[in-house]
């Protein structure tokens, strides 16, 4: 499986340790939990794949 070469380092994911680790914005625009565990994940509750349901305060755009 490659990885979107469409994305930006820096606002899409940044590297740690050799990981590619995506951001909050990311991860909102994508819409939906994927349920790996994101470290930014800004879905609640966390690790429901396919919940769309924001953390309170949290806004897609």
């Amino acid at each position: 499986m490659g990885f979107n070469s469409d994305l930006t380092e820096g606002v899409d994911f940044y590297l740690e340790n050799g990981y590619r680790v995506m951001t909050e914005r990311y991860l909102i625009n994508r819409g939906y939990c994927c349920s790996n565990g994101c470290r930014h994940c800004p879905y609640w509750p966390k690790a429901q794949k396919g919940n769309t349901n924001l953390r309170t305060g949290l806004k897609r755009g």
